[in-house]
């Protein structure tokens, strides 16, 4: 093990917090170690430091800048085999359940209170040994076009997590983020074809950002949708870039992306109520988001860089926690919405050791 692995393995020891990243197609990891056990909080956004908050946003944890020794390495090719998942073992009432709930998800939607919800379920998966640096360095290695993080406070618990979806990034004026919608496993035909289900849920959240965004924004840009892959699945993305209004500040533009129509619905704070009431389990930080918050960790200027907190699991006494969800339209169908949830969940079993 490098003396940076080994730093945060001592850090991890002393019961002290951490998060260690990697950044998109980028050839360096990140570590903040933070040199004090405080549970730090975001009181405006204007704070610097490493941001992670709960889909709710009740928990915006921050590890401090100012309170932490940050370290640098390069990313060293590692080579393991990914495990094969039987994905056929299952818990026959953990489908039933999902597809119970998906619809009702879809019943509500034909009854016009909502055009879309994310409903998304929770999967304890039993841990026989756990070392969280080799199952972090396996993400980075699946994963290189995500944002790859493991995520530790003693009062807030471990989790990893490899996401593809940026939710803002913001130096100066100048902002990206993105659209995210439709999924579907590789199967590695030569060409991808997206059905009409998924092409209305890539656009109703695209228009949703856009129209959002007009508030605060002095120009926008916004791209075709281009299919993008991330691990074995693939999704439908649009890129969305502009410059934003002398008197925006960075807590409005977060406060009207998050939670973004991909991990949410339409109307979102209809599709808010109708999660809350009928998912029945806490998703915490699942599908909170997470990322640098006015940093120059990176040796570039001051900026933000944020993340969606998907594929993601939490790491409890002997246990890793999946959560998993996925968009409800009026043409979807429980069973195929069961089958998506199940490939999703595969991002991180496929890490963890048998």
């Amino acid at each position: 093990m490098n003396n940076f692995f080994s730093k945060i393995k001592n850090h991890k020891e002393q019961n002290l917090p951490f998060v260690l990243y990697s950044k998109p197609n980028t050839s360096y990891l990140i570590g903040i170690l933070q040199q004090n056990n405080t549970l730090y909080n975001i009181s405006d956004y204007s704070e610097k430091g490493f941001v992670f908050a709960s889909f709710d946003e009740k928990q915006l944890v921050l590890i401090p800048e100012n309170e932490s020794e940050i370290i640098t390495a390069e990313k060293e090719v590692t080579t393991f085999d990914a495990f094969e998942i039987d994905d056929l073992n299952f818990d026959p009432e953990a489908k039933f359940q999902y597809e119970y709930l998906a619809a009702k998800g879809i019943e509500a939607i034909k009854n016009e209170e909502f055009k879309k919800v994310v409903l998304s379920r929770s999967e304890e998966v039993p841990l026989a040994e756990f070392d969280f640096i080799q199952t972090f360095q396996h993400l980075v290695q699946l994963y290189p076009a995500t944002f790859c993080y493991c995520f530790f406070h003693p009062k807030i618990g471990l989790w990893m997590g490899a996401t593809p979806e940026k939710l803002l990034k913001a130096n100066g004026n100048v902002f990206e983020t993105m659209a995210l919608a439709g999924t579907q496993k590789d199967n590695l035909e030569t060409e991808i074809v997206w059905q009409q289900k998924e092409k209305d849920e890539q656009q109703y959240v695209t228009d949703f950002i856009v129209k959002r965004l007009r508030e605060f924004v002095a120009s926008v840009v916004v791209s075709e949708p281009y299919s993008l892959k991330a691990g074995s699945i693939w999704h439908i993305k649009t890129d969305i870039s502009g410059v934003l209004k002398d008197n925006s500040t960075l807590k409005e533009v977060i406060d009207t992306l998050h939670p973004t129509p991909a991990v949410c619905g339409l109307p979102k704070k209809k599709a808010k109520a109708f999660i809350l009431e009928n998912e029945n389990y806490d998703r915490t930080f699942y599908t909170g988001f997470l990322g640098e918050l006015n940093s120059s960790f990176d040796g570039a200027k001051v900026s933000s860089d944020l993340f969606v907190n998907l594929r993601s699991m939490q790491i409890e006494d002997n246990k890793a926690i999946l959560y998993m969800g996925c968009g409800i339209t009026k043409e979807s169908i429980p069973e195929k919405e069961w089958e998506e949830s199940v490939n999703k969940s595969m991002t991180m079993k496929r890490v963890l050791k048998k």
